[in-house]
């Protein structure tokens, strides 16, 4: 069955007396642009969104026929979790990971990263407030500045670094 565009999403969508059958995917797979996968009842899903990074999110519904839907699921994973306890350790927390290239996630306070080990050793080894669990990589962060400073201005860990609590 091949797949070219979604439908909406769980969360906006009733589902009535169809029967969800989930896609499986990864968190690296929300952006593979052309995929092939099973759902869990077996059915062989194509997925093909040539012109544009698909952005695939938990719920996302890709057919919904009149007796079932087939709707995406983000597998849990293995997972650094990040407690920022200032906004300066927030800012130098995303510098490190920023540093590494890794994608970063946020949630609900939390900063969530795949598990690396070696930067797991080192953010444990520098004091900062680490665990590591399985859950699922639903909000990745995302940014408009160009890596490295290339815009010519201040750079965003400069701009967060900058940011002032207002005095009481």
């Amino acid at each position: 069955m091949l797949i070219q565009d979604k439908i909406g999403n769980l969360a906006n969508y009733e589902p009535a007396d169809r029967t969800i059958d989930w896609l499986p995917l990864e968190w690296f797979e929300t952006s593979k642009r052309i995929l092939s996968k099973r759902t869990r009842a077996g059915k062989e899903v194509t997925l093909k969104f040539l012109n544009r990074n698909p952005g695939h999110s938990e719920g996302d519904i890709l057919i919904a026929g009149t007796f079932h839907i087939i709707a995406i699921e983000i597998i849990p994973c293995n997972c650094i979790v990040l407690l920022p306890g200032s906004m300066q350790e927030m800012a130098a927390l995303c510098y490190e990971i920023g540093n590494k290239h890794l994608p970063l996630f946020l949630e609900q306070g939390q900063l969530l990263v795949p598990f690396d080990n070696p930067l797991y050793k080192l953010l444990r080894g520098q004091g900062y407030n680490v665990k590591q669990e399985n859950r699922k990589l639903l909000n990745p962060l995302k940014t408009t500045v160009p890596a490295h400073g290339g815009s010519g201005g201040e750079s965003l860990f400069t701009k967060i670094m900058n940011l002032k609590t207002p005095a009481s």
